[in-house]
C-alpha cells in the first residue's frame, strides 16, 4: 500500500526526531530545518511533476532551491523517513530513486556523469546512510543499509550492508566485518586513502632531502680535505 501524502511528511518528522538530538519538538522542527523544508516541498513538486504538470513542478523545487539550499528535482522517486541533515548544498538528480528512512548530509551529490537519456542518477536501497560531502556518480545501486563516507566519490555499486571510503570509493566493510583496516564509520574516524597516499610521498620526499643533504655533506668534506 502506497503511503499518502500526509503520512510520508508524519515519517519525514519521525526520521528527524529520531536521528538528530538537538531536535526538541515537532514545531521546531517544522520551523527550522531547513532539510525538512526541501524535502515538503519536493514532496509537493513531485505531486505536479507525476501528473506532468512538469513547470509548476520546477518552479516549486527551484524556489525550494533558493530557500534552502538544496536542489532536489522533482522527478527524483524518494520513500518515507527521508532526513537531509544540515541540508546546504544537496543536489539530487532527476533519475535518483531513494528508499526508506536514508540520511543525507551536507554537500551531498546523487548525480549522473553525463548527458545520456533515461535512468541515469543512483539508486539508494532503505536505511542508506550519505556523509558530507559525498558524491554518488550514476545509475547503478547502493545496497540497503550501506553507508558512504564524508567526501567519498561512489562511481560503481555498493553492495548491502557494506561501508565505502575514499576517491575513487572502496569498500571497507562488508556484512559488518572489516575488508579493510577501518574503524567504525562515524564521518570522523575514516581513513583517507588519498591523505594517506600524501603522506607516503611527503615521507619518501622527506627522506631523500636527508639523503640528498648527507651527499652534499659528503662531497663537501671532500673537497676541503683536498684544499
Amino acid at each position: 500500500m502506497k503511503e499518502t501524502f500526509l503520512e510520508h511528511i508524519k515519517s519525514d518528522i519521525e526520521s528527524v526526531k529520531k536521528r538528530d538530538p538537538a531536535a526538541r519538538s515537532t514545531a521546531e522542527i517544522l520551523l527550522t530545518y531547513s532539510g525538512l523544508h526541501a524535502v515538503l516541498m519536493y514532496r509537493v513538486a513531485h505531486w505536479f511533476y507525476v501528473r506532468k504538470l512538469y513547470t509548476v513542478a520546477r518552479c516549486i523545487s527551484q524556489f525550494a532551491r533558493l530557500l534552502t539550499g538544496i536542489e532536489i528535482h522533482p522527478g527524483a522517486k524518494i520513500g518515507k523517513g527521508f532526513f537531509i541533515d544540515h541540508g546546504s548544498g544537496v543536489v539530487i538528480g532527476e533519475t535518483t530513486e531513494i528508499g526508506d528512512n536514508c540520511l543525507v548530509y551536507q554537500g551531498v551529490t546523487l548525480g549522473g556523469t553525463g548527458k545520456d537519456k533515461g535512468k541515469r542518477h543512483p539508486t539508494l536501497g532503505n536505511n542508506v546512510m550519505v556523509g558530507a560531502g559525498a558524491r554518488v556518480l550514476g545509475p547503478f545501486k547502493v545496497g540497503d543499509n550501506s553507508k558512504i563516507a564524508a567526501n567519498a566519490v561512489v562511481l560503481e555499486e555498493v553492495p548491502p550492508n557494506c561501508t565505502a571510503v575514499g576517491v575513487p570509493a572502496r569498500i571497507v566493510r562488508r556484512g559488518g566485518k572489516k575488508v579493510d583496516v577501518c574503524g567504525e564509520l562515524d564521518q570522523i574516524h575514516v581513513p583517507d586513502p588519498v591523505a594517506q597516499e600524501l603522506c607516503a610521498h611527503l615521507m619518501r620526499i622527506e627522506k631523500l632531502e636527508k639523503q640528498l643533504n648527507r651527499l652534499e655533506i659528503s662531497e663537501l668534506g671532500k673537497k676541503l680535505n683536498k684544499e
